[in-house]
């Protein structure tokens, strides 16, 4: 897993002319243009940091999808689908559309309501500073890894186009995000988010319908795949064994359904400030609440532009069909996408493709800085270093948060480079981070008698309990995993991230029951069973049209998810 190189695969380079650079070229005018055109539009850190609450919720929505379209799902995904097949289709089913759906009906309420600027500024109101302190960190921490691993992957391609070497374009790559992230803050991010969602759509679309084409259909591909070693598990999306690496079905299905379906996406769709902020931007509740419902509905077939092209890619592409054949391999997989753009598009198509890539990085990279700069300018500068200043001065270091941020995640890349498959990576930031932030969120947000010391205790033991899990593990942290336990790949995040939400559940009731709670006068707004509905009510419900209620697009956003399930059961 740690041997890949820096340099681009052997023959990877794609065959570019002056038309594919030309739509390259016409993509960067229109995102450095949005840029500039944010830029007018800020005048105080609100504006830079949550688009001056201002956002209509189909902006929004796009965004807060868009934000997560970047490396994870493109390139992690593909990488997934050329790998293990239709299982893949758990992070999208399972682990993505039921927690983005609980987040618009329970929790962005709360969130908005209650005018925080940030996840871990209501952390701070329900549980105080040092809880606060310990997820602001932890947050700002995750986002510059994170930022690393879209910025390896958008670097990678600069590098495959044009054969700079990786430092030439990973400075490159960071310098254009910085640009506009810099100019336009939060609206400049999203807008671009906007612009990259219909983009990465146009790119990909034709080349699952031309993939599908050469291997005669849906019906064709699932042919050859079932001749391939492992075919059957790769064409049922239960119990998904190949993919989480546990042998028993049941535990493997018990470890998609709690690990990824629960914790892990729980942990990260409700409470990942990334996501949040796009929502947060809204101008209502009720518009806040439709941004991740909006979201939903691409997020569902995604799958469809990303996952399918990876299992093309393994039956077409020579070196991915090989590399499935031969169980030994250290293939790359997260070249497999890259392959089969080189082999199926003409030039046009193959600079829009290629934009397309750019484009979901730099989402992904964009949303992380613009996620780091106002937790680090809020919830860390202006609350522990320098208080009670002018609002001109937090603009001032949201910007120069943003050019730290850049620089570190150029750091940060290097690292997420040594995994072959960024999935892994990705799940065991996830199992660290995100987890034991869910567990403390939510036992807070329900639970009135939870106290401000369980709050930071159960945050620090699920975290180091990850931790514990994934260096007993056999590759999960590479050198530093001992093999104690034998669990690898992604059933090891799995494992890793139920643990860390066992044990922060287990350490914050155990605390709370021997420390002193707060007033319940003092928890209104924060926890559910004491803010009155009216609290947070939105005057513009009453005239909304039946397909602009949250409760009413949540329930068609469930039930289609659900039928997709049966299908591809």
């Amino acid at each position: 897993m740690f041997s890949v190189s820096l340099a681009a695969s052997d023959g990877l380079r794609l065959d570019t002319n002056a038309v594919d650079y030309a739509v390259i070229a016409l993509y960067f005018v229109f995102v450095l243009g949005i840029g500039l055109a944010a830029r007018r539009a800020v005048s105080s850190s609100l504006d830079f940091f949550l688009s001056g609450r201002s956002l209509p919720a189909w902006v929004t929505g796009l965004a807060f999808i868009s934000a997560n379209l970047g490396a994870v799902e493109i390139i992690g995904m593909s990488a997934n689908g050329a790998k293990y097949g239709i299982p893949t289709v758990h992070y999208f089913w399972i682990g993505a559309v039921p927690a983005m759906l609980f987040l618009a009906i329970v929790m962005m309420p709360f969130y908005y309501g209650s005018k925080v600027r940030s996840v871990p500024e209501f952390m701070l109101r329900r549980f105080g500073p040092t809880a606060h302190l310990v997820n602001a960190i932890s947050f700002a921490v995750a986002q510059l890894l994170i930022a690393g691993v879209n910025l390896y992957l958008l670097a990678k391609i600069v590098e495959i186009i044009l054969g700079w070497q990786l430092w030439v374009s990973l400075i490159a790559a960071a310098l254009v995000v910085l640009a506009y992230t810099t100019a336009g803050g939060l609206s400049a991010a999203i807008y671009n988010e906007v612009l990259q969602f219909f983009v990465i759509v146009a790119a990909l679309t034709p080349l699952t319908i031309i993939g599908l084409n050469r291997v005669g259909g849906y019906s064709g591909l699932k042919e050859r795949i079932a001749g391939s070693p492992d075919g059957a598990a790769q064409l049922s999306s239960w119990p998904g064994t190949n993919l989480t690496e546990i042998t028993s079905p049941f535990l493997s299905v018990l470890g998609i359904v709690l690990g990824l379906g629960f914790v892990l996406s729980f942990g990260y769709w409700t409470t990942n400030f990334v996501e949040v902020q796009r929502a947060m931007a809204s101008k209502s509740i009720s518009a806040a609440q439709r941004a991740p419902i909006i979201g939903s509905f691409p997020k569902m077939f995604i799958p469809f532009i990303v996952i399918l092209p990876g299992m093309i890619a393994g039956v077409l592409v020579a070196p991915v069909a090989a590399a499935k054949a031969d169980p030994s391999s250290d293939f790359d997989y997260n070249n497999s996408l890259i392959y089969l753009i080189r082999d199926l598009l003409p030039n046009g198509m193959l600079g829009l493709a290629v934009a397309g890539l750019l484009a979901s990085f730099m989402a992904g990279m964009a949303a992380n800085i613009s996620a780091f700069n106002t937790v680090f300018s809020y919830d860390l500068w202006q609350s522990y270093v320098v208080k009670d200043r002018e609002d001109g001065y937090y603009l001032s270091v949201g910007r120069w948060a943003t050019v730290a941020a850049t620089v570190v995640a150029i750091g940060t890349a290097i690292f997420a480079s040594s995994y072959s498959n960024v999935m892994d990576y990705l799940q065991t930031l996830f199992g660290f981070f995100n987890a034991p932030l869910f567990a403390t969120f939510i036992l807070g947000m329900f639970w009135k008698r939870m106290t401000a010391t369980a709050g930071w205790t159960g945050l620090v033991s699920g975290t180091l309990a990850a931790v514990v899990v994934a260096v007993l593990g056999t590759d999960v942290l590479g050198p530093l995993s001992l093999g104690v336990i034998g669990l690898s790949g992604q059933g090891a995040s799995f494992v890793a991230a139920g643990t860390a939400f066992a044990v922060d559940i287990l350490v914050s009731v155990v605390v709370t029951l021997v420390t002193q709670p707060r007033p319940e006068s003092e928890l209104r707004g924060l926890v559910y069973s004491l803010t009155p509905k009216s609290d947070f009510h939105d005057d513009s419900e009453g005239v909304l049209a039946w397909y602009q209620k949250p409760n009413v697009l949540a329930g068609i956003g469930l039930a289609v998810v659900v039928v997709l399930n049966i299908v591809f059961w």
